[in-house]
């Protein structure tokens, strides 16, 4: 029979937003434990993903993902100088490749404003050729507070903070399933040392599983699930120089923001990611997925030549809705919506996780409250 443990606290999920609410928890002075089902923290999402620190244009006002990519960035960029984590904030280039496009830039401009990113601007075809001589269009709306970071070192950050406030990390630790009691929630970990958990919180932050670690909870009404979709994104590196010196998007596609052009910060260019509405998870990169790259990529810089992409790696985002609806909002789930005392659940974190994970963890360290 398994040992059983008394906890305060347990958060399952070690990815950077799963380490950002223990952080936060622990920090607040709760005793935290940490569950990761992998042997290393964040080696799914949060480690297959463009390492940008977003600005927060494109989303809905009034959206959690706009409020909190908006207040995470700050505190995120704070923090990283704070902590001396490899960033820098390179902005970006938001290019529109026809006429067309030109209102869409005028909008995302309005949008960006409504959102509290109030250091946006147009620039003309003239002043963007001056700027990254082999990117052409004819306009692009720059975003001075995007960014890139080591989002490892974030991590391994985040990790110090929760040990250093008395919490722990345990790897190797997949939650099997569990029941509600009264006000508490007992859940049965798996690994080498399988151990029954009793806790007075659980938050769910195991990104692409927290829909399966919701179904797999006896008592937990199934209407508070929300649907689940997955979108798969390829990138693919580029052999040779970065054709610019700041990340260079198109106008955003259903389910993403378009291949981009993403730097790491030794200067490597990558580009992606694309995106493909999948069933069931896999991380395969089809090298022939690189046709349509050319052709997304030569509308904003030409001068790509043949042979020049190489496959990279490839994320999938957890949505909570699919392509017609544009892939939905972050859902941050407190006792009164998980229908349980000790249940906190988040579904669909996916860009700009992130960038809002100091606000995320805010935000549900006082939903547990």
């Amino acid at each position: 029979m398994a040992e059983m443990l008394d906890l305060d606290c347990v958060v399952v999920g070690g990815g950077v937003v799963g380490l950002a609410i223990a952080r936060e928890l622990a920090m607040s002075g709760r005793d935290v434990v940490l569950l990761e089902a992998e042997p290393i923290t964040g080696s799914i999402t949060s480690a297959r993903n463009s390492e940008v620190i977003h600005a927060g244009l494109y989303y809905a006002t009034g959206s959690l993902k706009a409020e909190l990519c908006v207040s995470g960035k700050h505190r995120l960029y704070d923090y990283c100088r704070e902590r001396n984590i490899p960033h820098r904030a390179c902005g970006k280039l938001v290019v529109a490749a026809s006429e067309e496009e030109v209102g869409y830039l005028e909008k995302l401009s309005r949008q960006a404003a409504a959102n509290g990113v109030e250091d946006c601007y147009l620039i003309d075809a003239a002043e963007l050729a001056r700027r990254q001589p082999q990117i052409r269009g004819f306009a692009a709306l720059v975003s001075p507070s995007t960014g890139i970071i080591d989002s490892h070192g974030l991590m391994q950050a985040y990790t110090a903070d929760i040990e250093a406030n008395g919490g722990a990390v345990i790897c190797n630790s997949p939650v099997i399933k569990g029941e509600f009691t009264a006000d508490k929630v007992r859940l049965a970990v798996g690994g080498r040392d399988p151990v029954e958990i009793e806790t007075c919180l659980v938050v769910n932050a195991a990104g692409l599983n927290s829909w399966a670690l919701s179904e797999s909870l006896s008592g937990l009404d199934a209407s508070t699930i929300p649907p689940r979709h997955y979108a798969k994104g390829c990138y693919f590196a580029l052999t040779g120089r970065a054709p610019a010196t700041q990340l260079i998007y198109p106008v955003p596609e259903p389910g993403g923001l378009g291949v981009h052009l993403t730097l790491d910060l030794a200067g490597q260019a990558r580009f992606g990611p694309d995106v493909e509405w999948i069933e069931t998870i896999d991380y395969d990169v089809d090298p022939s997925r690189a046709d349509k790259f050319y052709s997304a990529i030569r509308r904003y810089w030409p001068n790509l030549v043949d042979g020049a992409l190489q496959p990279a790696y490839s994320g999938v985002r957890p949505k909570i809705a699919g392509p017609a609806a544009g892939g939905g909002d972050f859902v941050i789930q407190g006792p009164e919506q998980t229908g349980h005392p000790a249940y906190v659940a988040l579904y669909g974190i996916e860009s700009p996780g992130l960038t809002a994970s100091l606000a995320i963890g805010q935000r549900v360290a006082r939903l547990a409250e």
